[in-house]
C-alpha cells in the first residue's frame, strides 16, 4: 500500500469547510490511508461521476489507534444501503462478483482506478484483499477483510480492516438479479458521499456483468 504524509497546512489548502479546518487543525500530523472509498473531487465534498480527479478519503492516524477511535465515535451509527439490479441470472452474477480475475475488470469508481491484483477466498472465515490504485501509479490501497457469512447465490456477510460491516445479498428472479449492499459507515465524509462512491462501484459491476 502506498503512503503518503501531508502537512497540516497543505491540507488546510484543500480545505472548504470551516468545521473540516477546525478538524485538522485539533489533529495532527495525518496520514491518508484508504478503506474502501474513493471520492471525486478534492476535500471530498460531493460525489461527481463526471469529473474523473478521484482522491483518496480516509484520513487515518499513523498508529492507528487514537485517531480510528475518534473516527469511529464521531461517525453516524445508520447503514448505508446502494443496490442494483444486473440483467444476468444469479449464477453468473455469482461467479462475476467472487473470482479474482473478473474482480479486477470490474472493481474501480471510475476509469481513473483499476484493481491490478485480487485475492479472494470466499467462504466462511475466509479473506479476501484487492489492490485498488490510481492508472497513473499516484497511489494505491489494500481494501480486505473476512468473511463472517457466506451463502452461495445469496448473501455474503465480511468485516473490514477498521471493524466496519458489509452485508451483500443476491435476489434471484429468472434472468435477472437484484444485488443491495449494506455497510456501516466511517466518519470523514458525508454519507451521500459514500453512498456515491460504493453506488459508483456497484454500477461498474453491473455495466461489467451485463457486458460478458
Amino acid at each position: 500500500m502506498t503512503r503518503s504524509i501531508f502537512s497540516r497546512q497543505e491540507i488546510l489548502q484543500k480545505s472548504r469547510s470551516n468545521d473540516q479546518r477546525q478538524k485538522i487543525k485539533r489533529e495532527e500530523p495525518w496520514e491518508t490511508r484508504a478503506l474502501f472509498f474513493v471520492a471525486i473531487d478534492p476535500l471530498f465534498r460531493r460525489f461527481e461521476p463526471n469529473k474523473p480527479q478521484i482522491q483518496l478519503i480516509c484520513l487515518y492516524g499513523k498508529r492507528g489507534t487514537k485517531h480510528k477511535k475518534h473516527i469511529m465515535e464521531t461517525t453516524s451509527k445508520n447503514a448505508i444501503t446502494v443496490e442494483a439490479t444486473v440483467k444476468a441470472p444469479v449464477e453468473k452474477v455469482w461467479k462475476l462478483w467472487s473470482e479474482p480475475n473478473h474482480i479486477m475488470k470490474w472493481n474501480s469508481a471510475s476509469d481513473d482506478w483499476h484493481t491490478p491484483a485480487a485475492e479472494n477466498d470466499l467462504r466462511t472465515n475466509g479473506k479476501f484483499k484487492s489492490t485498488m490504485a490510481a492508472r497513473d501509479g499516484s497511489m494505491s490501497f489494500d481494501f480486505e477483510g473476512v468473511y463472517s457469512n457466506v451463502v452461495p447465490h445469496k448473501v455474503i456477510e465480511y468485516g473490514m480492516g477498521d471493524g466496519r460491516k458489509v452485508k451483500v445479498t443476491f435476489a434471484s428472479n429468472g434472468n435477472e438479479t437484484k444485488v443491495v449492499e449494506t455497510f456501516d459507515p466511517e466518519s470523514i465524509n458525508s454519507v451521500e458521499m459514500q453512498r456515491g462512491g460504493w453506488q459508483a462501484i456497484l454500477n461498474s459491476f453491473k455495466k461489467y456483468a451485463e457486458a460478458n
